[in-house]
Order: structure tokens, then sequence, then C-alpha cells
């Protein structure tokens, strides 16, 4: 892979990579990682017409997970982007879903709050200054529900993709730490 591109094993469901993820069923997704890699192998030169056929066949039938690693082992750099053990990947998981959890209350609270005030000053100035019967006018809060609830959408629709993204960033933190630490205390 160029040096400008990212490391693929994020871009999995579940890192393939792990033992525990060898057996699940590789989903379109996982697939499409494989060929993404395998197109930017054939492109840079580095598989020639036949091995990018072989490999691309051998991805878009693959079943499981522990398929996967194989076809582009030797494209992608195989450094370990997960924690060091299984306490430390539920720790990181659990606190990556936490996040997303925080964000999900934000973008409920960001979508209700305006929605709720542009509601109710609808109603007030659907009833007028004389205080008289309630007069419907063009429902404008509308517009703020779409606009807002745009934000909502994102996070409740993209909540994987925020998780595996937290998940990295949490990952990333913990192996600086440790490598910080390691460089601190070599007799560690």
């Amino acid at each position: 892979m160029s040096a400008a591109s990212p490391l693929p094993w994020s871009r999995f469901t579940v890192d393939p990579r792990r033992p525990q993820a060898a057996d699940l069923r590789a989903s379109d997704r996982d697939r499409d990682v494989v060929l993404e890699v395998l197109s930017e192998g054939y492109a840079e030169g580095r598989l020639s017409r036949e091995e990018y056929d072989e490999r691309a066949s051998a991805a878009t039938s693959a079943k499981t997970l522990g398929a996967l690693p194989p076809l582009i082992g030797d494209l992608v750099w195989d450094r370990s982007v997960a924690p060091s053990t299984s306490s430390d990947a539920d720790e990181v998981h659990r606190q990556a879903v936490q996040r997303w959890a925080g964000l999900r209350r934000q973008a409920v609270t960001a979508f209700l709050i305006p929605t709720l005030i542009c509601w109710a000053i609808w109603v007030m100035a659907g009833f007028g200054s004389d205080g008289g019967e309630f007069e419907a006018n063009f429902p404008w809060p509308v517009f703020v529900m779409l606009g807002t609830g745009a934000g909502l959408a994102r996070v409740l629709a993209n909540k994987q993709e925020i998780i595996a993204q937290h998940e990295r960033r949490i990952a990333k933190r913990l192996r600086r730490d440790r490598d910080r630490d390691v460089r601190d205390d070599p007799d560690r």
C-alpha cells in the first residue's frame, strides 16, 4: 500500500487477524476492503494481472474473516493494532461504546431542544396576540427538525463505524502510553 493509504485492518467489521475472529462470517464490507487493497496493489505494479484475478476471486468467494488476511498479508504492513490482552480489548470496546453513547445523547439533545423551542414558538404564534383561536400557519419548525435530525441520524446510522473509530483511538493511546512507560522504565 502507498504511504498515504491507511492500514486496512481497522476498516474490517472485526480485525480478521485476531484468532477469535477467524471463524466469523465475512461481510460484503470486509470483502470490499480486501478488493480495494488488491486493486491498489495491482495499480502499483506489485501484483500481476493473474495474481490480482486469483486473489480477487478468492476474496469474493471468502466465507469467513480468517480467509481474508492471507490474500493481502504481503501487500500491507501487518503491525498489530489490537490491544495486548483480551481484557484490554474488552475495556477498549467498553470505552468506545460509552463514547458513542455520549455522542448519541448529545445528538438527541441537539435535536430535541431546538425542535421543542421552535414548535412552542410556532404554537404561540398560531394563537396570535389577541389570544383567540389557534390559526395554523406553515409549519416551519419542520425545517429545524430536518437540520438537527440529520446529525442524530448520522450518529445512529454509523454506530459500528463510530465505535470502531473510538476503539482505534483508544488502542493507539494505550499503545503510546505503554511505549512511553517502557521508555521511561526500561526494567519493566
